[in-house]
């Protein structure tokens, strides 16, 4: 199946918390599950995967491939790994999750043994997640633009990611936009709320449907019902050009996910 353009994120959930948040997300209609090694849940979204009795060939989940597995003969073994916590045979993505720290991996090393794991059967698809122009083009020198399905990246009203954005369309890398309600800052947006009043939606809706009008997925997290239903209406919720316009003013550099080991972001 083609990735769902919104699903269910798992970051910073743990244990029954994470495996009730996918169970109810799965029961309200969702179909894309994000997860990764570093969120150490991989063994949680498997049991709400396999509880749910939901035919395999109806789900797309993501893993992604932490920065201590990119030696060379360890991102496989890792991935195989992951397959069995979360109970698959395969997964639909495999991301890396960070480029590696200070480069101090080569690019060739892991991207080349991400490649393989596509080749082995163990990800129906690839991609990249966090990096860089810089980091985006050695990828592409290393596998091809065409292996590349995904980049995923912080995306929210208030750091839009425009030049990487542009960098990753021109070459036919999808993209998928994590951390898209900017932690429930988007909720006490007054811009985002008239707009909302407007559409007699919520700030979180609006939110979500501005970055999916711009064919972009979103990946947002919740532990509640009713916030995992309300965000799926964004779906069906159109903004106007006006409203895209305003939405746009937003951005002030405000970053959330920017730890030690990130790399240089592009400007």
């Amino acid at each position: 199946m083609q990735m769902p353009k919104l699903g269910a994120g798992t970051f910073r959930l743990k244990e029954q918390q994470a495996e009730d948040a996918v169970a109810m997300a799965l029961e309200l209609g969702y179909r894309h599950i994000d997860t990764a090694q570093i969120y150490r849940n991989e063994a949680d979204v498997g049991r709400a995967i396999a509880n749910s009795g939901l035919p395999r060939g109806e789900l797309y989940v993501t893993t992604k491939i932490w920065t201590d597995q990119f030696a060379q003969g360890k991102l496989i073994p890792s991935l195989r790994a992951s397959l069995d916590k979360l109970g698959l045979e395969q997964v639909d993505m495999t991301l890396i999750h960070w480029p590696s720290p200070k480069d101090e991996v080569p690019m060739a090393v892991y991207m080349e043994q991400l490649v393989e794991a596509k080749q082995l059967g163990l990800t129906r698809e690839i991609g990249v997640s966090n990096f860089t122009i810089k980091h985006l083009e050695q990828a592409i020198a290393v596998v091809g633009a065409d292996a590349i399905a995904t980049h995923q990246l912080e995306v929210h009203p208030y750091l839009q990611n425009l030049k990487v954005r542009a960098f990753c369309r021109e070459r036919g890398i999808a993209l998928i936009g994590y951390m898209p309600l900017a932690y429930g800052r988007v909720i006490q947006d007054p811009v985002l709320q008239d707009i909302a009043r407007k559409h007699g939606a919520t700030a979180a809706q609006v939110a979500l449907a501005w970055q999916l009008q711009q064919d972009i997925a979103v990946i947002p997290s919740s532990t509640k019902r009713a916030n995992l239903a309300a965000n799926l209406k964004a779906l069906t919720l159109r903004l106007d050009d006006a409203d895209m316009a305003r939405i746009a003013k937003l951005e002030d550099g405000g970053r959330i996910a920017d730890p030690d080991f990130a790399p240089a972001w592009d400007a």
